[in-house]
């Protein structure tokens, strides 16, 4: 999810990019991903049909490590997982050309923890980005200990070469946006558990001023990502180190576990839509989730709620 929007940012901004993936099919969605930002661009008068073909020349999908070869910048997206971070990084670290950097989008876990990883700490760098990344403007820099000011110099310029706001924040568990939005989500999860409506909920937080409300966006992020980090943050005793979300990650796992619901992209997961409703309304979503063993909508509290909202 991460790497296509990254991918899809850099060609808007007529940067060079490789998307490498587990699988060809894999790769090819993430240039597919650009394709469909760009056809509604062009729908809306936002962007140059004429470009469309060039611009997405620019991507190259692709399964072999060796195709980053000469890359002035590397950012993996993999899972919140230190060893799986540190596989990606000494496979894909030689590659990069004289002077190049290695980023990781990671959310959570801290820059100096991860650079441990790299044959070079002074060359890596927290590149974290917020989805979808073709309309969020904001990436946060976050430096280890031995990332040095020529990394962050780079990093920086590289963010406001594909248009972005770049932001530079100190390292620790969270850094300071998942800090800060990790809490908004667990507030949302510990409402709904003490019985308030879900629909409520997020109406009343887009009433403050939020784009979304906190159990809609749990579902956008996915429940599978708040489940990892979790996972890593306990693997590495930094769980609850800076900020209770205790709440959140448990009903997390419990929709995942129990519900086999997983967030937005895999049809849901605290929200969803029926597809008669979806007919009717459009694209906006119930604050409840679907049991399965009686097939009938089912808020956590415990009600049933059959009422369609727009």
């Amino acid at each position: 999810m991460m790497g296509v929007g990254i991918a899809c940012a850099c060609a808007l901004a007529g940067v060079e990019v490789v998307i490498k993936d587990i699988s060809i099919e894999a790769a090819e969605k993430g240039k597919a991903y650009t394709a469909k930002v760009i056809d509604k661009r062009i729908e809306l008068g936002r962007f140059d049909a004429a470009k469309k073909d060039s611009t997405l020349a620019l991507i190259t999908p692709t399964i072999e490590v060796n195709d980053l070869a000469g890359c002035e910048l590397v950012i993996e997206t993999v899972f919140e997982n230190p060893e799986l971070k540190a596989a990606v990084t000494q496979e894909a670290e030689p590659l990069l050309a004289p002077g190049g950097i290695f980023g990781t989008n990671t959310s959570t876990l801290p820059i100096t923890l991860l650079s441990e990883g790299s044959s070079q700490p002074e060359n890596y760098i927290g590149i974290h980005f917020f989805s979808p990344v073709d309309r969020m403007p904001l990436i946060e820099l976050i430096c280890g200990e031995q990332t040095s000011d020529e990394t962050l110099a780079k990093a920086f310029d590289f963010a406001q070469q594909i248009r972005k706001t770049p932001i530079v924040v100190n390292d620790s568990v969270g850094f300071y946006t998942s800090r800060t939005f990790d809490t908004f989500l667990d507030e949302g999860a510990r409402m709904l558990t003490e019985g308030l409506e879900a629909t409520l909920i997020d109406n009343l937080a887009k009433q403050t001023g939020m784009p979304m409300g906190p159990l809609e966006m749990q579902d956008v992020v996915t429940l599978d990502l708040s489940h990892k980090i979790a996972e890593s943050q306990r693997e590495l005793n930094l769980f609850g180190t800076k900020a209770d979300i205790s709440v959140s990650t448990a009903l997390c796992e419990q929709l995942i576990d129990d519900y086999d619901r997983h967030g937005r992209s895999t049809g849901g997961g605290f929200t969803t839509i029926p597809q008669r409703a979806a007919k009717r309304y459009g694209p906006h979503w119930l604050n409840c989730f679907i049991n399965p063993k009686r097939k009938c909508w089912k808020k956590i509290s415990g009600s049933v709620s059959c009422s369609v909202r727009p």
